[in-house]
């Protein structure tokens, strides 16, 4: 039996423990907001916090997982008003929104770990999430304003 939290809620489960974090996430919980994109853990699509790390859900096993507590982007901020969240919406960062959510969980990680990244920082951390729409510049800014406000 594997256990471990999910936003803040106790989660078992007896079944393949080898089954990536991400299908329990979606298949298991009804939490679709994490999604699948390349399955590889190289597009970013299905990131979301493990201890407050960003992680891959698509390549992360819930054996990796267990015991430890994962944030998806539904428990960032139940009421979607994190700093990153609310910059995102100020900056009108998403195009299709595909990637948004692991765009999100990748930015709040980093600012988490690092508040006051430079420009430079920020590309860097986020040069694993692919957006295909282009939409890189607004993402930089939108990291920027929420670290910074302005």
């Amino acid at each position: 039996m594997i256990t471990l939290t999910v936003n803040g809620h106790e989660q078992h489960w007896d079944g393949d423990p080898s089954l990536p974090l991400l299908w329990f996430i979606r298949d298991e919980m009804g939490l679709t907001g994490t999604k699948f994109g390349c399955g590889h853990g190289f597009c970013g699509s299905c990131t979301v916090h493990l201890e407050g790390v960003a992680v891959r859900s698509c390549s992360t096993t819930l054996t990796e997982a267990a015991g430890k507590r994962i944030t998806t982007i539904e428990g960032l901020d139940p009421n979607g008003n994190h700093p990153v969240q609310k910059a995102w919406r100020e900056v009108n960062v998403p195009q299709c929104g595909y990637c948004q959510s692991g765009q999100i969980m990748q930015a709040s990680s980093l600012i988490a770990h690092n508040p006051h990244p430079s420009h430079e920082e920020i590309r860097e951390a986020m040069a694993g999430n692919i957006c295909r729409c282009g939409c890189y510049q607004r993402i930089e800014n939108a990291v920027h304003l929420a670290t910074t406000g302005a």
